[in-house]
């Protein structure tokens, strides 16, 4: 039992469970399923969300204004000041109960550890925060403990609901309901989910495994706990058995976009950040607008016909004109000029990058190395899928209106995180990399993968753009890299992340370029190990390459293709557990769209198909 700590004439009990801030808006954001001490529940919406001690927003108008667009048409309006919000925190030394995440008990049916009884929790006692059964002649008044079960349901949409046990047994194999069920849940000796089987006092039982046939699946109800009692909407779903804490039971949808200066839109924002107190003005009353100081600080140096333009526009729901999320910031980092001895970014400086002055020249294929020593990035959790994870297109956006699965009901803004951090950003020669992909090697091999896509696409819910043998170059050579720059850089590989800027070869203005990037929520910065690392690319070059070349597995996984994969390894080429994969927190992608033959010389391929065909 937790301990009561006591603060005047409260006695406050303490939170049943802690997160980090930063993973409500990934691994347990709103309709995740997380195993406390003493429960396993469901994450709250946005609207069982409580900021007794205030709210902390985070501003970032060029992912304002894109999720705007993505949203439009689905009834969610993001405020113009505070569309992002950090997570509720606590207080570590004092507990407040009105401050936090409110949690939904999940699920609700439990299995005795000592007569196996599958019983629902309001049939139980709660003694000492655990869930007791008295099992029938059982002598003493203890009673025996019961855990939550271990399997639910759930649906591609996202939907969650308890599975049904009784009509599992009965009305779901033809058999009428008998007048008071008593389930047991038996296991077998070892556990394995072969040997599971659900049996009534009435005679009836039935095996779990039988949940995989298509027939016998139960349509989805629609339900969406986490939303709240009865929140539910209609679904054409077939619900699929679940492990409660199975890694596949939640797949965030982040979106996000790092903080660079964006000029020509200062007015706009001005005036759109003024438009609560502005937004009836005309032209005989702006000047008495004026007079208040905050409006004065906000407006000033702008002429009234110009703002009264802007108001108008901004009634209008006129966004400005910006480029794509990353299309924007790549451009930024292509315009920094070079860096200078001693120059450091100020202390209110949110994006200070420059081109690196290196000893020596850049390796082939390389076009450019950028230090970035200061970087601010919000991510936000626009929705989440089950089962399968959405994948995001080139920009990193997610088609909202067939994949999210919603946050909360009643809200204007969205949970989000800001990381302050550091980054280098090498970009390879456009002259070069197309003449690489005109390759027959290479185009062959673009056929393999598009095949093995095609091939996932079948099954997939939802199957977005064929990403392109760039985007499997610039991915697989990332991941070599990040695994490179690790064992020098101070820093563990899973802090290290990345951010792929790739656009199609007929698209312009040309986009090839890979972030590696570090960087922690509620933190000042970092301590510049891996910028440090940018002026060593050549021996960061040449560890990838010699990583690449030979994998653990070889030559199973360099001769692997995705085209007719009986393993339905689908979406990667030569890659495995011994050669690309990385920590999943690391990668954009889930360790998906990889093939380090692309990258290198690989056992069984065509030494031409590789880009960097001799060790840098």
């Amino acid at each position: 039992m937790a301990r009561r700590k006591t603060y005047g004439k409260k006695n406050i009990v303490p939170p049943q469970g802690r997160v980090r801030q930063s993973q409500i808006v990934t691994t347990f954001g709103p309709g995740s399923m997380v195993d406390l001490v003493d429960h396993a529940v469901v994450i709250g919406g946005l609207d069982y969300w409580s900021y007794h001690r205030g709210i902390v927003q985070l501003e970032n108008p060029r992912l304002r204004d894109r999720l705007m667009e993505m949203f439009r048409g689905q009834g969610l309006m993001l405020a113009v000041n505070g569309a992002f919000r950090e997570p509720p925190g606590g207080d570590e030394q004092q507990y407040d109960a009105g401050q936090g995440v409110q949690v939904l008990e999940f699920p609700q049916w439990f299995v005795c550890q000592d007569c196996r009884a599958l019983v629902r929790g309001d049939c139980l006692e709660l003694k000492s925060k655990r869930y007791r059964h008295h099992c029938p002649g059982r002598t003493d008044k203890r009673g025996a403990d019961c855990v939550p079960v271990r399997f639910v349901t759930a649906c591609r949409r996202g939907h969650l609901s308890e599975f049904p046990w009784i009509d599992w047994v009965h009305e779901m194999q033809g058999q009428a309901r008998c007048a008071a069920p008593q389930l047991t849940f038996h296991e077998g000796a070892t556990g394995d989910f072969s040997e599971v089987r659900v049996s009534c006092a009435c005679g009836l039982s039935r095996k779990l495994s039988e949940i995989t046939m298509p027939d016998a699946r139960p349509k989805c109800r629609g339900e969406r706990p986490w939303l709240g009692p009865g929140a539910r909407e209609s679904c054409d779903e077939k619900m699929q058995l679940l492990v409660r804490t199975a890694s596949n039971g939640y797949f965030a949808q982040v979106v996000s976009a790092l903080a660079i200066p964006e000029r020509g839109l200062e007015r706009y924002e001005a005036v759109r950040g003024a438009m609560e107190v502005i937004g009836t003005a005309t032209a005989e009353t702006l000047a008495v607008f004026r007079t208040i100081p905050k409006i004065q600080a906000a407006l000033e140096g702008y002429e009234d016909a110009d703002v009264l333009k802007e108001i108008e526009r901004i009634k209008a729901d006129k966004q400005p004109e910006r480029e794509p999320l990353r299309s924007a910031e790549y451009q930024q980092f292509l315009a920094q000029p070079d860096e200078k001895p001693g120059e450091l970014p100020g202390e209110h400086d949110e994006f200070f990058a420059r081109r690196a002055c290196l000893t020596e020249p850049l390796p082939t294929g390389i076009a450019s190395v950028f230090l970035a020593k200061k970087l601010v990035e919000v991510r936000a959790q626009v929705g989440f899928t089950r089962l399968e994870a959405a994948a995001a297109d080139l920009q990193g956006e997610y088609d909202i209106e067939v994949q999210a699965q919603a946050l909360g009901l009643n809200q204007d803004w969205l949970p989000a995180s800001e990381m302050r951090g550091e980054g280098v950003l090498l970009t390879l020669d456009d002259e070069r990399l197309r003449a690489w992909e005109a390759r027959p090697a290479v185009q062959k091999r673009a056929k393999e993968l598009l095949a093995g896509y095609d091939a996932w696409g079948e099954t997939a819910s939802y199957k977005p753009p064929f990403p392109g043998v760039r985007f499997y170059l610039l991915h697989s050579l990332s991941h070599l890299l990040m695994s490179a720059i690790a064992l020098e850089c101070g820093y563990a590989a899973s802090a290290l992340r990345e951010r792929i800027y790739c656009a199609p070869p007929d698209e312009e203005p040309p986009m090839a370029g890979i972030l590696i990037m570090t960087g922690s929520s509620g933190a000042e910065g970092t301590l510049g190990g891996l910028v440090a690392q940018g002026r060593n690319l050549r021996e960061h070059l040449r560890q990838a390459y010699d990583l690449g070349t030979l994998c653990a597995n070889d030559p199973i996984c360099g001769a692997h293709t995705p085209r007719g994969d009986r393993a339905e390894r689908y979406l990667e080429g030569a890659a495995c557990h011994g050669c690309l994969y990385i920590a999943e927190c690391s990668c954009e992608r889930f360790n998906r769209y990889l093939d380090r033959a692309l990258v290198v010389p690989t056992i069984g391929h065509d030494p031409e198909l590789a880009f960097f065909a001799e060790r840098p």
